[in-house]
């Protein structure tokens, strides 16, 4: 007999991952997308709020949070978001592709998961 099926952000924290939520449900602009990621990877306070500020602390595995295997990032929000801000939303999966590929093969690895709701 089998127990309950764990959930997916349960299943990987077990598994040592650190997994966050960024809902971006309601963000208006580019700042706030910003804010809403400072805030969920527990930016550091040089964090500039900016594309290349962003690309730096998602590309560095000492920065936000920390777990064995890496983060995985669940963007949310994210359809509503790039129909307002379609430039804004362009860069930003650049930058989120960017981070994921300068992490690949570190012991922290960078998963990035848009998140269908």
């Amino acid at each position: 007999m089998t127990g309950p099926t764990p959930s997916p952000t349960r299943a990987l924290v077990e598994a040592g991952w650190a997994v966050r939520v960024l809902d971006l449900g309601g963000a208006e602009d580019k700042a706030a997308l910003l804010d809403r990621c400072a805030r969920v990877l527990e930016l550091p306070d040089w964090f500039g709020r900016n594309w290349d500020a962003l690309a730096d602390s998602l590309g560095d595995p000492g920065v936000g949070p920390k777990a064995a295997h890496g983060l995985v990032l669940v963007v949310t929000g994210w359809q509503e978001f790039a129909e307002r801000r379609p430039g804004d939303w362009a860069t930003a999966r650049e930058v989120f592709a960017e981070a994921v590929e300068r992490r690949r093969g570190d012991d922290a690895a960078l998963t990035v998961v848009l998140g269908l709701s």
